[in-house]
């Protein structure tokens, strides 16, 4: 059977399936569809003495203000109330806004880490999302888990923040049958207008022994808990203050040492300063600058076999980019991004000085937003210096849409001075229009960019459309890229873009199309005692060349099992056709030769529960791949000292076989992982990556000192080895202090 027959077959099959199951499952307005703005609010209590965050909440004034509480379940069902409540109290002085939960359980609770931002939506847990725009679009989200350990993010429609940090205040206390969160967010953390005096609010309750996730303004089951198109009205009787000149200034010192081994040179010291700041514009706008930044303190990525013929999108992580990030980091779609941050200041995985940055963020009023950032690199080893411009404007529309244009430049500057070089930049342009309905089933989005580059090349534009309903229980969705071969996009990430020769060795430039569909439909179980969700579905996808041509495409499906116990299991199935441009080296061995390939396979995966101290997953799959076959297993697994320890290794092994002389590989990948939270301040993490496709074994240990709010002390240490026969490459000692002081 032909590639294109089955997937005619399966359009067919999508049609009478999708009509099928909405006749059969159409409901009455489900929970959350109604304005919980209207159904759901909380008045701001005022602070009449003053707040002491102890966890105690033994003050007169918590007792005055109003209460929240009946939180509905969202998971299993979002049809009941939660089995254990959660009351919830909000109140303000002229600094702060306060917030208290009294969290009911059955006292046995899941802390799986201390350590900030980890393991938060795996743990007995409470979150508040804050919306203090009132514009359902973007705003924060900040939680506390039963052990203590802080939580925060900003929250966007397409594009949260999960590394932003702020400072802010918590204690928790535990007692028999509940434990209790007190929290202060001062509102300098805070953007808002003052004059607005209703601000959207949400909590969120994660009770692991009951299995439940609950909310106190109904979100239903099929949507994101923190989505802001669901928050109840906290109700200001008075105006909030005004918070403008807010000034945070962060300095930091640094001192290391480094040897490369491998090429026999002797150790480097190193010292290094820097200062970050972040001056309020306004209560709504803020104003990030840095000098000579250092990000030696960063997470390190975690490693991944690619056995595909681009490159892998690695998140950003750095602090300095994350506020507002949505703006311009949620430009493009999928994998043809306009702006990666990570390639300012990267370059082959080494670090490239910053000398300054300067980034102005956040709302000019309800309705508008904008983002402006400017970057100056230093010149580096071969590489010049470079200046990197980035403004972005977004207009809402409707109740959760937007309409957004947007300017990127990189513009070179000779090396070992300051004089820009004219003929060597590279600039994007375009808008794009994003639509969400009010209750969020409904999205649609399309996009326009434009590339100028010193050449005046032709054919340089990116056009994309979406469209897709999420409903309770179906979820259809459609769409298309449309890249030209000179999207030339230097700060941006468009991978397919960009195709290897090997028999040349040289890489092309290839336009293409792509358009995709998907439908997946989820059945939740009312009366089983084992299963709490199944889902099935599939994705069909069709890449053409720039003349039409075939280039690649596949049909992706799946079946898969939510239990009770939180553990899961799915089956994947797929077909996949490649048509290559040309001579492709995927392993050691020849080239593939440029022809058209088709393959399938399945794979399997399950997870073990995640609340029980030993958790574990494995997976496998089989299958073609190319003119062969490729075989891969792994899993991981994890035990949990609770709350102070987690002692985990993930294994991937990927096993290619092909024919002739086109080569076999046997890739491993172990990921050794030890996270010591000695309180709620301190940290000790030791991450270990084997990898042989990159043939590196490499060693990293972190040790981190909260010594004050937002303010920390880090001694991180790295060793790198080849993998083969672990002779050392190379290996360094870094020791960071940073201080946050508010001015």
């Amino acid at each position: 059977m032909k590639f294109f027959s089955k997937i005619k077959i399966l359009l067919l099959l999508f049609i009478i399936v999708f009509y099928t199951i909405q006749a059969v499952f159409a409901k009455p307005t489900p929970p959350g569809d109604e304005d919980n703005r209207l159904n759901y609010q909380l008045k701001v209590g005022t602070v009449k003495s003053s707040i002491r965050i102890d966890g105690k909440l033994d003050e007169s004034d918590w007792l005055e203000a109003g209460l929240a509480t009946n939180f509905w379940q969202k998971w299993p069902t979002d049809t009941a109330l939660a089995e254990k409540q959660t009351e919830i109290r909000v109140m303000a002085d002229d600094n702060f806004l306060y917030i208290s939960a009294i969290c009911y359980d059955n006292g046995k609770r899941v802390i799986q880490n201390l350590k900030r931002d980890v393991g938060h939506w795996e743990s007995d847990a409470f979150t508040i999302m804050l919306d203090p725009m009132n514009e359902r679009t973007t705003g924060f989200a900040f939680g506390v888990n039963a052990g203590g350990a802080q939580f925060d993010a900003t929250i966007a429609v397409n594009e949260d923040s999960w590394d932003w940090d702020a400072k802010w205040y918590s204690a928790v206390s535990r007692e028999g049958d509940r434990w209790v969160a007190e929290i202060a967010i001062p509102f300098k953390t805070l953007r808002y207008d003052p004059n607005n005096t209703q601000w959207g609010i949400n909590f969120n309750r994660i009770d692991m022994q009951q299995n439940i996730v609950s909310a106190w303004a109904k979100v239903p089951i099929q949507q994101r808990t923190i989505d802001l198109g669901f928050t109840g009205a906290l109700d200001w009787t008075y105006q909030p203050p005004s918070m403008n000149g807010n000034v945070v200034l962060i300095p930091y010192l640094t001192g290391g040492a480094s040897q490369d081994i491998q090429n026999e040179r002797p150790a480097e010291y190193t010292y290094n300063a820097g200062l970050d700041a972040k001056i309020a514009v306004s209560s709504s706008l803020n104003l990030d600058l840095t000098v000579n930044p250092d990000f030696s303190q960063v997470d390190v990525d975690v490693q991944v076999t690619n056995l595909s013929r681009f490159s892998i999108f690695f998140p950003e992580r750095r602090s300095f980019f994350l506020e507002n990030s949505d703006l311009v980091a949620d430009l493009g779609s999928g994998d043809i991004r306009p702006f990666f941050s990570r390639r300012i200041g990267l370059s082959n995985g080494k670090s490239v000085p910053i000398v300054f940055g300067a980034r102005l963020s956040g709302n000019l009023s309800k309705n508008w937003r904008i983002g402006i950032m400017n970057i100056q690199t230093a010149s580096s080893g071969d590489y010049d210096g470079q200046n990197y411009a980035v403004a972005a404007l977004q207009r809402r529309l409707l109740k959760r849409s937007n309409l957004k244009t947007f300017f990127i430049n990189r513009q070179a500057f000779a090396h070992g001075n300051d004089e820009m070089k004219a003929e060597d930049y590279n600039r994007v342009a375009g808008a794009e229009f994003d639509f969400v309905s009010e209750s969020n089933k409904w999205r649609g989005s399309l996009r326009y960019h434009y590339s100028f580059n010193t050449s005046s090349l032709v054919d340089n534009d990116y056009v994309a459309g979406t469209f897709n309903r999420q409903g309770r229980n179906i979820n259809w969705g459609m769409g298309m890229n449309k890249v030209g071969d000179n999207f030339i996009a230097d700060l941006g990430f468009v991978p397919r873009l960009y195709n290897y020769d090997a028999s040349r060795d040289t890489t092309i430039r290839r336009g293409y199309s792509q358009y995709w569909n998907d439908f997946y439909v989820n059945l939740y179980s009312k009366n089983s005692k084992l299963i709490n969700m199944q889902w099935f579905g599939f994705t069909t996808e069709v890449i053409l060349n720039k003349d039409g041509s075939f280039n690649e495409g596949g049909i992706y499906g799946g079946w898969g099992v939510n239990f009770k116990s939180r553990s899961w299991f799915n089956l994947n199935l797929n077909i996949t056709r490649v048509a290559l441009p040309y001579a492709t080296s995927i392993i050691d061995g020849d080239p593939l030769p440029a022809t058209e390939y088709e393959y399938g396979g399945v794979s399997l995966n399950y997870g073990s529960d995640p609340r029980k101290k030993f958790s574990w997953r494995v997976f496998g799959s089989y299958g073609g791949f190319y003119n062969g076959t490729r075989v891969s297993y792994g899993g991981g697994i994890n035990f949990r000292q609770q709350p102070w320890g987690n002692f985990g290794v993930d294994f991937n092994q990927n096993e290619v076989y092909l024919p002739e002389n086109y080569g076999t590989a046997s890739l491993t990948l172990i990921s050794p992982k030890v996270e010591i939270s000695f309180t709620n301040n301190m940290f000790w993490t030791t991450f270990l990556q084997y990898n042989t496709q990159a043939d590196n074994f490499n060693i990293n240990s972190r040790f981190q000192w909260r010594f004050k709010p937002m303010s920390d002390l880090f001694i991180v240490y790295t060793d790198n080895y080849v993998a083969e026969n672990f002779k050392e490459k190379n290996r360094g000692i870094v020791l960071k202090i940073n201080y946050w002081l508010n001015l």
